[in-house]
């Protein structure tokens, strides 16, 4: 039987197969290993993974945000290890979890647009250059949380127009101390400014919304794709909820700049099965 995991750090998706079993997915909590142990991520996945699973695990490929490098690695496999220690275990990034499941083995440039962004130089197999994100303070371009922050921003400072400034407030009754409250003092600020992204989707044929996210896709052009060698060369993939849903935006933004979109997932599991599975 092979298991595979997409992690964030709310929930993970486990995609398990097998000739007697079929396909099956289980959902639990996010494994993050900045917030998590090994001792802890074992103690749960016993009660909300392990009574799931039917028969031997073979293979088990785990990707997740916070796999940054071989430390944060190594305490998901301890975890995984100790759990299924007759199985093959492998830890990767989500950069790595997006490479594979929009170019498999093909060269190209991965990239991430969802809460956050990301984006690596795959060579087939491997992340061989990377451009630091930086978060959505320093950098996010084109992430959820920084086409929230240009919104919210913009609806704070009279700059939205009149009609969707009415609306907006409708939307999010929050008074002007509220919001900051929520950027600047409470925690995850910046999935508080993503969930904004909805109503820049619901008014994405207003000019004010629309270059609100061609403008910010721009800033990932610019200030991601381009930093990587012959990057007018490569193939060009997305995975994430913001390069799916504002897949035309994106794909105008690649035109514009003599790129081409390639692909678009909204979550990468699809992907990895067609990877590891061949489906």
């Amino acid at each position: 039987m092979i298991l595979i995991a997409d992690s964030g750090s709310t929930k993970t998706t486990w995609f398990y197969s097998g000739v007697t079993i079929g396909n099956e997915l289980i959902t639990t909590q996010g494994i993050n290993p900045f917030f998590r142990t090994a001792d802890n991520i074992i103690l749960e996945l016993k009660e909300s993974l392990v009574p799931q699973l039917k028969g031997q695990v073979e293979q088990i490929f785990f990707y997740g945000a916070g796999i940054i490098n071989k430390e944060k690695a190594n305490v998901v496999s301890l975890a995984l290890n100790r759990l299924f220690p007759d199985s093959e275990v492998e830890v990767q990034s989500d950069l790595i979890a997006a490479a594979r499941a929009t170019l498999g083995n093909e060269p190209g440039i991965a990239c991430i647009l969802g809460t956050g962004c990301n984006s690596g130089l795959y060579n087939g197999s491997e992340i061989t250059a990377h451009v630091p994100p930086l978060g959505f303070i320093l950098g996010d371009e084109g992430s959820g949380a920084v086409l929230g922050r240009k919104l919210l921003a913009d609806f704070l400072k009279g700059i939205m127009p009149e009609n969707l400034s009415r609306q907006f407030k409708k939307q999010y009754p929050f008074e002007y101390p509220d919001f900051l409250e929520k950027v600047y003092r409470q925690e995850k600020p910046n999935k508080f400014l993503a969930q904004f992204v909805p109503f820049i989707k619901e008014n994405i044929n207003e000019e004010y919304c629309r270059l609100i996210v061609e403008n910010s896709f721009d800033e990932f052009v610019t200030r991601n794709i381009s930093r990587y060698s012959d990057f007018a060369k490569q193939k060009i993939c997305f995975v994430g909820s913001v390069a799916f849903h504002f897949q035309k935006q994106l794909k105008d933004v690649l035109i514009r700049n003599n790129l081409k979109l390639e692909f678009v997932l909204k979550e990468p599991m699809e992907g990895l099965k067609r990877f590891h599975t061949k489906f």
